[in-house]
């Protein structure tokens, strides 16, 4: 396995690893707080995040004809992987309640930010216009997908209770990471300039979002419970290091995927679960130390699964 290899896993996934470690020493040093961390989220569910989306797909709209293909796969893929762990979650979790959150934290990618960086460091341009659309598709199943399975599993009352189409509609119409996305799919596609200050202005706001949703998701990190034998958080992890990125990528290749699109569909596949999930799951009122152990854990093992997996598909000469 080359040095090259290993320096491109590490440079990408380090500097969040660092940033949930100084979430960790801020809590320890009471410059971090619960109250803080409510706050903050606030903040970045309902305006940093849904800038950064806004503008990662306005920035990189391409045309779906030249991308048709990739983007459908990405459909079918990431509905495939959710209702694989939807019916793993009813064998594996007890706790109704945090189902949910295992089910998202399994296949819920953080494509929006090291997605695209991802691209940029392997391919370059290339891969950030082969990858935005596949890109936008996905991140808004994501969002999507991740309001259903946490109001079905947070608002459900007992197993025989029916949670109403109309109460799971409204959740997505109004997530403002959903709405943040399709406005900026828009934008994109009216082909209007963007004025420098709001490029501007928008990137400072959106700067804010993965270096908040972070730190305080490493203050509410748990150690204690997250290597229990039973952690919830252990089990949503191996979905989301090692199964799905396992099955689209190989799942790509069985469809005629090769070079830069299947090199686009494992990188993002192997991105650890997107800071957004503990974001989102604080703000519907979920398990947020569990949310936050499933990113503890995951960054931690997307470093190996970047590195390893891109050796073997460089080895095999299909990336």
């Amino acid at each position: 396995m080359s040095w090259e290899t290993w320096s491109f896993a590490f440079s990408v996934t380090m500097p969040n690893l660092l940033m949930l470690l100084i979430g960790i020493a801020l809590r320890k040093l009471n410059l971090i707080n619960d109250a803080f961390c409510d706050t903050a989220m606030r903040v970045v569910f309902n305006l940093s995040l849904p800038c950064l989306l806004f503008f990662s797909i306005a920035n990189h709209h391409q045309s779906f004809a030249n991308q048709w293909l990739l983007v459908v796969y990405g459909v079918i893929g990431t509905l495939a992987t959710f209702l694989l762990l939807e019916i793993a979650a009813v064998r594996l979790v007890k706790d109704p309640r945090a189902r949910g959150i295992f089910v998202q934290g399994g296949f819920r990618s953080n494509t929006g930010v090291m997605g695209l960086a991802f691209a940029m460091s392997a391919y370059g341009d290339e891969g950030v216009a082969v990858g935005s659309l596949y890109l936008m598709v996905t991140v808004i199943m994501f969002n999507s997908l991740s309001v259903i399975t946490l109001t079905r599993s947070l608002q459900r009352q007992s197993p025989e209770q029916k949670i109403p189409v109309s109460l799971l509609l409204r959740g997505i119409v109004t997530n403002p990471l959903i709405i943040g996305l399709l406005l900026g799919a828009a934008y994109g596609q009216s082909q209007l300039p963007m004025p420098g200050v709001i490029k501007q202005t928008g990137g400072f706001i959106s700067s804010m979002a993965l270096p908040l949703a972070l730190l305080c998701a490493g203050a509410s990190l748990e150690w204690r419970s997250m290597f229990r034998s039973s952690n919830v958080a252990v089990l949503s992890s191996v979905a989301k290091i090692f199964v799905v990125p396992g099955l689209l990528t190989a799942g790509g290749w069985l469809m005629g995927f090769r070079g830069v699109e299947l090199g686009i569909i494992f990188l993002f596949s192997s991105t650890p679960t997107a800071a957004g999930s503990y974001a989102m799951t604080r703000a519907m009122g979920g398990d947020a130390t569990l949310a936050a152990n499933i990113i503890g854990l995951t960054t931690v093992g997307a470093f190996f699964m970047i590195a390893i997996g891109l050796s073997v598909l460089r080895a095999l000469n299909i990336i």
